[in-house]
């Protein structure tokens, strides 16, 4: 055997056992002799990598995929050595190329969750993670749950997960998963008790723990989700993923400054992570910072020019104008991406949104068709289902249903109504009374829904919301407390506070049932123009309904249908508040919105955009101006291709 074969048997020998600095100063011995030995290049990049010299270690990988470029263990190196250096995005390509030359390499998924995890990326990083799961020895039922999940198919694998359950009900893996699937679907209040009791069998699964913050936070429980992160934080202190979702949930509870303290700490880390810009982008804009959060938004864009949610939260400013070159160069990238993907759907809306201000109105319309059937491909939204589940709540919420016993308090002033309806308007003018203040889009309506029907017997038609006919009023008074008290976490003492949620609409019975002395307002709009708005709107989450014309429509049709009913059934207990007539008359329609609340009127509500207060809506910077016209004939520019909407509200009664 040769000197170099020697060496060869050594470095190899000592990479095998740990020992990455024995295996450095081998390597380094003997490329003295052959500094071009392929074997040598490629352990030296191992050995250094493992060492922690990343620096060091990059151009050897580098070099050694130059020669093979379908090594996937080099890939794997490299972007580990990618992620030490703080490049995040390189890191996870490299990673993604490693596990596409080699789906079954577990270890390469297990670090590209790691990765896309720090990116903020849940989703790509809970994909990353089933398939590190998938390549285990796993139950061939549980298996097939991953399949589907990863189809997209969560209904059938929400189904399979149950019934492995059932016989293996301590399988932390599988409970995690189900409770992944309930984060997913929005049964969140489930999922937080199921990684509760996946917690309390695997302490320290840190995954599971990472899914808890993460359910915590939707449910808008920030003070324990933080206290769960600061677990995670102290057993993994160089977890960038933890840091990163810590800066995240401080912005979701409106501690917007340690957020962005956090973000800039993280930042200093992975300096030029899109993603992560993106992210610390939105605090800022949400945190009343929108000119620092142009420039993020910006730096996001200069570090990936396909960065699509940094194009479109550009855009979604609604004030920011894109130049030629940054047009161009949206349209380019746009066209450059040929698969479908989240990327291609951010930035359609975006060029869909540049080319509306300027006037290119069919262009725009195609863009933003093309965005939105991007996303419908992926949405499970089913209008029958909506339609089916309005004729139930008009069945069985009838007149006899209401009484006005439960609890008295006056206080919550809920806003329904479809997004993209001037709910937001609203709730500023509002909130610039001096009794009153603004908190949140507040869960708890639903949660309580979900409260009420858990353990409670199942049968052929949906619990809700039969079960209102049921609750005593002992019930009906302790389910308005209920509200009220997880209502106070977000109050700062003032007599009266709103609850702006617009899917309220549907809930406006278990409202008067549980409040009846509570104010309800309800944001409407022409029907054509609150329909395209929400068309032309692409949101984080949620409004499956907004991704075609027809389904939009018949949502409209079918909120207008409940709304007419609860006018019939709780006279003068609601307030419909027309966005074209507060437009063409602030000062009477603002004196009539107090009226029904039972307020004073103040001067400072008709100067409500000098109210200075972090607004989480994609009207966040339209609020802060004096009463805005723009947007009230602008569906009329698109009217050429709106004719699906329109023939849909029309078949369906909509007076237009």
């Amino acid at each position: 055997m040769s000197e170099l074969d020697t060496l060869f048997e050594q470095v190899s020998d000592a990479l095998r056992n740990q020992k990455p600095e024995r295996a450095r100063d081998l390597c380094a011995q003997a490329r003295q002799h052959a500094p071009d030995d392929a074997r040598f290049v490629m352990l030296h990049g191992f050995a250094l990598r493992r060492a922690g010299d990343y620096v060091g270690a990059e151009p050897l990988l580098r070099r050694t995929l130059n020669m093979e470029p379908s090594l996937e263990i080099a890939h794997h190196e490299l972007g580990l050595a990618l992620q030490g250096l703080g490049r995040l995005t390189e890191a996870r390509r490299s990673l993604e190329q490693a596990v596409s030359l080699n789906p079954k390499m577990t270890v390469a998924w297990r670090d590209l969750y790691e990765v896309r995890a720090a990116e903020g990326d849940d989703v790509g990083a809970a994909e990353a993670y089933r398939n590190a799961m998938g390549n285990k020895e796993l139950d061939p039922l549980l298996h097939k749950a991953l399949e589907l999940m990863g189809q997209g198919r969560l209904g059938v694998a929400e189904g399979i997960c149950r019934e492995y359950l059932k016989r293996r009900p301590h399988d932390v893996d599988a409970i995690r998963l189900l409770a992944e699937v309930g984060i997913s679907i929005g049964s969140i209040g489930e999922a937080i008790l199921l990684l509760e009791r996946c917690l309390d069998l695997a302490p320290e699964f840190h995954m599971a723990r990472t899914n808890y913050v993460t359910a915590l936070a939707r449910h808008q429980r920030f003070d324990e989700a933080l206290t769960e992160n600061e677990r995670l934080r102290e057993a993994q202190p160089n977890n960038l993923g933890h840091q990163v979702q810590y800066a995240t949930t401080l912005s979701l509870a409106g501690r917007f400054e340690m957020a962005h303290i956090q973000f800039a700490k993280v930042l200093e880390k992975a300096p030029d992570n899109e993603r992560i810009l993106t992210s610390y982008g939105h605090s800022l804009r949400y945190g009343v910072k929108g000119e620092e959060a142009i420039k993020i938004y910006l730096r996001a864009i200069e570090a990936e020019p396909s960065a699509g949610e940094a194009y479109w939260s550009l855009a979604n400013l609604k004030t920011f104008r894109f130049d030629d070159t940054q047009l161009a160069s949206m349209q380019s990238q746009l066209a450059a991406l040929k698969q479908p993907s989240e990327d291609k759907a951010h930035l359609a809306f975006a060029v869909g949104k540049a080319l509306e201000d300027r006037q290119e109105y069919d262009h725009s319309f195609a863009a933003y068709a093309e965005g939105n059937a991007i996303r419908r491909q992926k949405s499970g939204y089913d209008a029958d289902k909506t339609n089916a589940r309005v004729g139930q709540i008009i069945q069985q919420c009838g007149e006899n249903l209401w009484d006005g016993a439960g609890h008295p308090s006056d206080e919550p002033i809920f806003i329904v109504g479809l997004p993209r309806a001037g709910s937001t308007l609203l709730e500023q003018i509002l909130a610039s009374h001096s009794r009153v203040e603004a908190t949140a889009e507040l869960p708890f309506i639903g949660r309580i829904i979900g409260e009420m029907v858990a353990g409670r017997e199942r049968g052929d038609e949906p619990l809700y919301p039969r079960v209102l006919n049921e609750l005593s009023v002992d019930e009906r008074h302790a389910l308005g407390q209920q509200y009220l008290d997880l209502a106070a976490g977000y109050r700062t003492g003032k007599a009266r506070f709103i609850d702006k949620l617009p899917n309220n609409w549907e809930h406006v019975a278990l409202i008067k049932t549980i409040l009846p002395n509570a104010t309800i307002i309800d944001a409407r709009r022409h029907p054509m123009a609150a329909c395209f708005a929400n068309f032309k709107q692409l949101f984080a989450r949620g409004q499956e309904f907004t991704y075609s014309l027809e389904d939009i429509g018949r949502y409209y049709a079918d909120y207008l249908c409940l709304m007419s009913h609860w006018h019939d059934i709780f006279p003068g207990g609601l307030l419909t508040v027309q966005y074209e007539d507060v437009v063409d008359d602030l000062d009477m329609q603002v004196r009539q919105l107090l009226s029904h609340a039972k307020l004073d009127f103040q001067e400072a509500c008709l100067r409500y955009y000098e109210k200075d207060r972090a607004v989480r809506t994609a009207s966040s910077e339209q609020v802060r101006q004096p009463i805005y016209r723009d947007a009230l004939k602008l569906w009329e520019r698109y009217q050429a291709h709106l004719a699906p909407l329109e023939s849909t509200l029309r078949e369906r009664g909509v007076p237009l």
